[in-house]
């Protein structure tokens, strides 16, 4: 049975996205996402303006005189969200959690893609998928999806990406549009796999972070947790020098993880727990807009 608590922010977060996307994205989603090709749909006269490479030349020579072959764009696609479920995703310093986040940026995707009748699909993993929605298409659909986002208890606390692009890769057999909803604390080397996945899929990363794992206040000796591992450590924060070398670390290991999306031929969207993600949303659509003018 599914608390009244998880299906109130079920609705919440329904009400907000769903708002968000008829005002501002499922536009955006459109011009930047097309479909998988052209479908021919019909031949007619040759008229002034057309291009010449569009030209029927067999039924042009029965005629005697120029035809056209007219086609239209194959719109819909298939948008699969993978979605990060280990331990680590339930850090939150302020009143959300990492994976609360992660859960709302897939609905703003989801409800942008079925407002184009495009299907959505859903793998949740760790350190291996322990769940799969096939695609599909509706409202109730993206709502249960958002259910399952919240609500699903993991097995496994760890994370691994391998066996999640693996899956994605055998369920899937034609291109899809693929957010990897994360925040990317892998400990192998992920960059092979996101190469492999990217020639076959539009693969795009969706950082999600919390802006406390960057930079911590004066806040005396604090007692850090793995949340995959279990292990812990005290970090005295009330040195300078001290809070400043975690800041550079964690700097360090987020440009470098960066890069190494970006070397990898992914795109990404980086988003931080509690904090206005719509800029972030809007600046990646505007990029991939301005990607396909050039």
């Amino acid at each position: 049975m599914i608390s009244s608590e998880i299906l109130k922010k079920v609705r919440r977060i329904q009400i907000r996205t769903s708002r968000m996307v008829s005002d501002v994205f499922a536009g955006q989603y459109r011009s930047v996402f097309k479909g998988q090709g052209m479908e021919f749909e019909e031949v007619r006269e040759y008229a002034p303006g057309d291009e010449i490479r569009s030209i029927d030349w067999n039924v042009t020579a029965r005629m005697g005189y120029p035809f056209v072959k007219k086609f239209r764009e194959e719109r819909e696609l298939t948008m699969m969200l993978m979605v990060d479920v280990s331990a680590s995703q339930q850090f939150g310093s302020s009143t959300q959690l990492k994976q609360d986040l992660a859960a709302e940026i897939a609905a703003v995707l989801a409800f942008s893609a079925i407002s184009n009748n495009d299907r959505v699909g859903l793998i949740l993993f760790t350190d291996e998928v322990e769940l799969y929605v096939p695609p599909g298409k509706g409202v109730r659909h993206v709502l249960r999806l958002i259910r399952e986002m919240l609500y699903f208890r993991p097995e496994h606390r760890k994370t691994r990406l391998e066996p999640a692009i693996d899956y994605l890769n055998h369920v899937t057999t034609r291109r899809t549009t693929t957010f990897l909803i994360s925040d990317f604390i892998f400990d192998e080397d992920i960059r092979s796999p996101l190469s492999i996945t990217r020639r076959r899929h539009d693969l795009i990363g969706v950082l999600v972070g919390d802006k406390r794992e960057i930079a911590w206040p004066r806040a005396g000796l604090v007692e850090w947790v793995d949340n995959e591992s279990g292990e812990s450590r005290l970090v005295d924060t009330s040195h300078a020098a001290t809070r400043r070398l975690l800041e550079e670390e964690q700097t360090a290991r987020r440009s470098e993880l960066l890069a190494g999306l970006r070397r990898s031929g992914v795109d990404s969207i980086e988003v931080f727990a509690g904090e206005d993600y719509e800029k972030e949303l809007i600046r990646f659509f505007r990029m991939r807009e301005r990607r396909q003018r050039v």
